[in-house]
């Protein structure tokens, strides 16, 4: 769930021809506009597209050439575009070398269509060191053939709460679905809902949250065997816990990304399940984004100050806690120019820190360290400020085991279908809102635990014969 842009860039190019010679053509690609390899500039591409990020990276590329004398032309593509941009570029042979903050699923999509050089992203991650990257961050951009790309940052799906009315009603923390439905029920009042949680049947953020819910209950796309799994018994079981919260505690409607958090920040619920990019807005840092608690007129950082944070939660059926989340890569395409591999290398280094502080609350570090100083970046991106009309360091305005607990969350983030190597399948099933059409038949119909499983399942089944896995 990438924060909603308030300025869309479509095919906005960057050239930087600056001054100092061009690379000197040792790679053997044929990447970017005339191979980088052969001369030209390396070509990249940046899904983080809005203005502002757009000209930060134009000056972490202006500085790479300045220390390498290789030139960069940068291009931002919205995500939403990506696809259909990649397929005209392959078309005409013009690939880009390489592409920043490409998300799960699209590498695996990209893995497909043999797009990726993957010698090349293990090399530079070989460069790096593996051991400074977070285990399941590498284990989520790979498959049984190895890394696929090279992970830059995350964004964890967090479960917010208000920790003053859960210690006044002596309540535990919610990390499991007992301890949630318990709070919620405990919680929910007349001007007061027990959590606001996702149920629009339109909108990718019900996928997500579902899913959050689901892999921490055992609930999966698909099991060891890459055969559909949404009809199991940890399945229904999840579907009829989502359903009950949500018809029995939380907002009634069509609730989205949007209306969620607007109830949060109203103080008109006691539980809200959103992204990391919530913890700038909650701290007053946006302003078409403020927090507008009674409380909030006279004391702004209120929601903050009273607000925990859970990133694990396990279901009664579910083996282990679990955290959702997304992982964005740097993708080195096919035939891009030996000099890619510098440019990733010193993104993922030398310039890391100015690339976590695009946008902190979102860009969770999947490299803590080097060789030298293991935590050296995790520890600066605690010290980085984050804001859109306004800025602060986050650590100023929440506490340690906040931020502690958000920088851990990429360690145990788990995802539909990638570690069965169903990233494919899971891009679709959760491209086509499947579940997110379900629940809302579910709560306006209906519709039984059972029979939204079984469904889940067998339109599941169709997009895999669709696609022909």
């Amino acid at each position: 769930m990438r924060r909603r842009r308030s300025i869309v860039v479509l095919g906005v190019t960057s050239a930087l021809l600056l001054a100092g010679c061009a690379g000197d053509g040792g790679g053997d690609g044929d990447g970017g506009d005339d191979g980088g390899g052969g001369g030209g500039p390396l070509t990249i591409w940046t899904i983080e597209d809005v203005a502002e990020r757009v000209t930060l990276q134009e000056e972490m590329m202006a500085a790479f050439t300045e220390e390498t004398g290789i030139e960069v032309e940068l291009e931002a593509v919205a995500e939403d575009q990506l696809s259909t941009v990649l397929s005209s570029a392959a078309g005409s042979g013009e690939l880009p070398d390489a592409i920043a903050a490409v998300p799960l699923n699209s590498i695996q999509q990209f893995a497909t269509d043999e797009l990726l050089d993957r010698d090349a992203a293990a090399a530079v991650i070989e460069e790096l060191g593996e051991d400074t990257f977070s285990e399941r961050a590498l284990e989520l951009v790979s498959n049984e053939d190895g890394a696929l790309a090279v992970p830059s940052d995350g964004w964890a799906q967090l479960l917010f709460y208000r920790a003053d009315l859960f210690e006044a009603a002596g309540l535990e923390a919610p990390t499991t679905f007992e301890q949630i439905e318990a709070a919620a029920e405990a919680l929910n009042t007349d001007g007061q809902a027990g959590i606001t949680i996702a149920t629009a049947p339109g909108d990718g953020f019900t996928q997500q949250t579902f899913e959050y819910f689901a892999l921490a209950n055992g609930c999966e796309l698909a099991d060891g065997d890459g055969e559909i799994a949404l009809g199991s018994n940890e399945c229904v079981e999840t579907f009829d816990w989502y359903a009950n919260v949500a018809s029995n505690y939380s907002v009634a409607g069509n609730q989205d990304v949007d209306t969620t958090r607007a109830t949060y920040f109203s103080g008109g619920a006691a539980m809200v399940v959103w992204s990391s990019f919530l913890l700038d807005e909650l701290a007053g840092l946006r302003e078409d984004a403020l927090p507008t608690c009674p409380e909030c007129a006279a004391d702004p950082g209120f929601l903050a100050a009273n607000t925990g944070i859970v990133s694990a939660i396990q279901g009664p059926s579910g083996e282990e806690p679990a955290s959702y989340g997304e992982i964005v890569s740097w993708a080195i395409l096919d035939g891009a120019a030996q000099e890619t591999q510098d440019l990733v290398t010193w993104m993922m280094s030398d310039s890391y820190v100015d690339w976590l502080a695009i946008a902190p609350e979102g860009k969770v570090p999947v490299r803590a360290g080097n060789a030298e100083n293991p935590t050296e970046y995790a520890d600066a991106w605690q010290t980085l400020e984050a804001g859109v009309t306004s800025k602060a360091v986050l650590s100023s305005i929440y506490p340690e085991e906040v931020l502690q607990a958000v920088a851990e969350a990429p360690d145990g983030f788990d995802r539909w279908g990638l570690p069965q190597g169903q990233g494919e399948l899971s891009g679709a099933v959760s491209g086509q809102l499947i579940v997110p059409r379900i629940i809302s038949d579910m709560l306006n119909s209906g519709l039984s635990a059972e029979d939204a499983a079984q469904r889940a399942a067998d339109e599941a089944q169709t997009v895999r014969e669709d696609l022909g896995l």
